[in-house]
């Protein structure tokens, strides 16, 4: 069957392995006055007044789920990033950069993709029609999960600091094992979770055809019925906020017993000796033990083979690739067209050898002076959070000096990390794409499973260089700010101070805050999950937090789904804080200098707007919807419009009155 399989798709010709032009990136300032609306009132609706004129000039590419200034940079990076693979080499290439350009090449040689099939997939689909029992799938089990594309089958295992001890690093056993995005896409009952449901069905069924599932509409209803059972088993996004939810530390003996029906020995020969891990959701694991008790063997094959399918869709035959974007960006997201396939090779090459791909980017894009002034800009923001929080009013000096504690010891890295990550025994072959990706992707499970039992690198980097993002990690206490997002119009050298720490300034103090959220508060300054509040303090801290909630909870995204509040009050604190610390900032940065109006708006004017169009944005709302599940993050309009509501500095500023909507009857303020 699986020969006869190799010839149903028709061969393509090869992608075009044109020359991109390997130009500057385009500019655009972080103040953008053609961005705007001035026929709105900013008291009225803030982020329409800063954004309207974007949103308008702005409609979402056909390729995209959503249009914003994070992804319009985003894609300027790829592109330039596709003109740095592909542009001839002005000297000897190293060997780092010549498997990214080797890799980026198989990618598009989509003749050689499409002439294949689903034949990579011949060994493993073999492996799993092999199976003699369900015991047997403990064995087979590492070989999928370690070359999975996307997430764990039947579950997630890998390698995470001790949540006890962040010095160290511990396995770490969690829920998995779904093909939809979230566990409430299974266990809603609303119409539209019914019709996804029912589209996925339809999806998993013909990818199930693809590799020769004799009953594949029978097939696609087993993998529902199976997933169904561990989406039940799994805990909400909300409830895995709470990091105490996720702390089961236990030993093999114990975790034998939790899942008897899983040989974990006969798993483990294949990853490592490990002997303590971290459980993190039991029930989860007591769950999948029945299921493994009495679900027979050919469902266990039938789901396999469709993970197997489903994790590495992207590196088949032009059929099956477009089958998985058409339910997963299409249908979820509502994404019209899949990108050219350019964009796709290049973000696969950022995935797999991203600081390789990196070190690229950071040579011709990142100057010395963006790190030296955006780390003296986080030097700023961190000296205004001290003194906030010496002078807190409801916070206890015992709390207060611990808070100080962590404060000086969050790590600030900038751009790029100060050692490249060696890719020196990855293979990356020519011609072959789907080995390539395989290999790329073992060679990373591989990697983070080596550090299982050894001190933890607080170097260490969990994104790209050219990524346009930033992070906050509890565990390490750091703030990450990589060079993709320290360009213009996000950080723009060539304007004053006002945008500036409007835009990257209010980043910068959303990452510091981060620390001291409703979750990252409950870890201490070495990354250990600790309680250092009083009892009184923490209780006046979730009643500041719970404000913020019931502000949010009452916005809504669409149709008429309101933000889960609960699951984004992290996110939505932090851009309070942060807004306030780079305000802060920003006067002590400028508190000598005699500033002036520019383009009729006041310094204090500037600095709104560019807070605010950070986050200008248009949204299909399939993407809406999914978002409203998944997303931690509120909706660009009220990620602006909720927190300059909340800031009496923005309603002086545009000099907001009373009963005006951008005037908060009950403003909220934690930090």
């Amino acid at each position: 069957m699986l020969k006869r399989l190799l010839f149903l798709f028709p061969l393509a010709a090869v992608a075009q392995l044109q020359v991109a032009p390997l130009r500057a990136l385009p500019y655009t300032p972080s103040l953008d006055l053609a961005a705007m609306d001035k026929t709105a009132s900013p008291c009225a609706d803030f982020y329409q007044f800063s954004c309207g004129g974007w949103m308008k000039a702005n409609p979402i590419p056909a390729d995209q789920a959503s249009w914003s200034v994070y992804g319009k940079l985003g894609n300027d990076n790829t592109q330039y990033l596709w003109g740095l693979l592909t542009a001839p080499a002005a000297g000897k290439v190293s060997p780092q950069e010549q498997k990214a350009r080797t890799f980026f090449e198989s990618c598009m040689d989509t003749a050689a993709i499409d002439k294949l099939g689903v034949s990579p997939l011949t060994k493993e689909l073999q492996a799993i029609d092999g199976l003699k029992s369900v015991a047997d799938l403990a064995a087979l089990l590492p070989g999928l999960q370690l070359a999975a594309g996307r997430g764990g089958t039947l579950f997630n295992f890998g390698s995470d600091q001790d949540l006890q001890d962040a010095s160290q690093v511990i396995a770490v056993a969690s829920a998995g094992g779904l093909g939809l995005p979230d566990r409430d896409y299974y266990v809603k009952d609303d119409a539209k979770s019914q019709e996804l449901r029912a589209k996925y069905l339809q999806h998993v069924q013909a990818m199930l055809g693809f590799v020769g599932e004799k009953d594949p509409a029978g097939g696609a209803q087993t993998v529902m019925r199976l997933e169904t059972a561990l989406a039940k088993a799994s805990l909400t996004r909300v409830e895995r906020r709470n990091p105490h939810n996720l702390d089961h530390k236990t030993t093999l003996a114990k975790l034998r017993e939790l899942t008897p029906q899983f040989a974990w020995d006969r798993y483990l020969a294949k990853l490592g000796a490990f002997k303590t891990f971290n459980v993190t959701e039991p029930g989860f694991f007591t769950a999948l033990n029945a299921q493994l008790l009495t679900e027979k063997l050919p469902a266990w094959k039938t789901y396999l083979k469709w993970h197997l399918i489903h994790a590495r869709a992207d590196s088949l035959a032009a059929p099956v690739e477009k089958e998985s974007f058409d339910f997963f960006a299409h249908t979820l997201r509502g994404t019209a067209e899949q990108p050219p396939r350019w964009k796709r090779c290049v973000r696969f090459v950022d995935r797999k050898l991203g600081f390789a791909l990196g070190e690229m980017f950071v040579k011709q894009t990142f100057t010395a002076k963006t790190k030296d002034d955006t780390v003296r800009m986080t030097k700023l923001i961190e000296d205004s959070m001290q003194e906030e929080i010496e002078k807190l009013d409801w916070m206890s000096p015992e709390t207060k000096t611990a808070a100080l504690a962590k404060l000086k010891t969050i790590r600030n890295k900038v751009g790029y990390p100060d050692t490249w990550r060696d890719y020196s025994k990855l293979t990356v072959k020519p011609g072959d794409f789907h080995g390539d990706l395989v290999r790329a992707t073992v060679f990373e499970s591989r990697r983070q499973l080596a550090k299982i039992g050894k001190p933890v690198d607080r170097g260490e980097w969990g994104m790209t260089p050219p990524t346009v993002n930033a992070y906050y990690n509890p565990q390490m206490n750091d703030i990450n700010f990589p060079a993709g997002v320290l360009q213009p119009p996000l950080y723009d050298p060539k304007l004053d101070a006002a945008p500036n720490y409007g835009n990257t300034g209010s980043t910068i103090g959303h990452e510091l805050s981060h620390g001291f959220d409703d979750q990252g508060r409950q870890f201490d300054p070495q990354g250990n999950l600790r309680d250092w509040w009083t009892k009184e303090d923490a209780v006046k801290f979730e009643e500041r937090v719970q404000c913020v909630r019931d502000q949010y909870a009452q916005y809504v995204i669409v149709d008429d789904i309101h933000i889960n509040s609960k699951l984004t009050s992290g996110e939505d604190v932090a851009d309070l804080a942060g807004t306030l610390l780079a305000y802060l900032a920003w006067k002590k940065e400028t508190q000598a200098q005699r500033l002036m109006p520019v383009d009729g708006f006041t310094p204090d004017q500037r600095f709104f707007v560019g807070f605010a169009q950070w986050a200008c944005e248009n949204n299909r709302p399939e993407n809406l919807r999914a978002n409203a599940i998944t997303n931690p993050h509120s909706p660009g309009r009220y990620r602006i419009n909720g927190i300059v509501a909340d800031l009496p500095e923005f309603q002086q500023a545009f000099s907001c009155k009373a009963g005006d909507p951008m005037v908060s009857p009950k403003p909220c303020r934690v930090w």
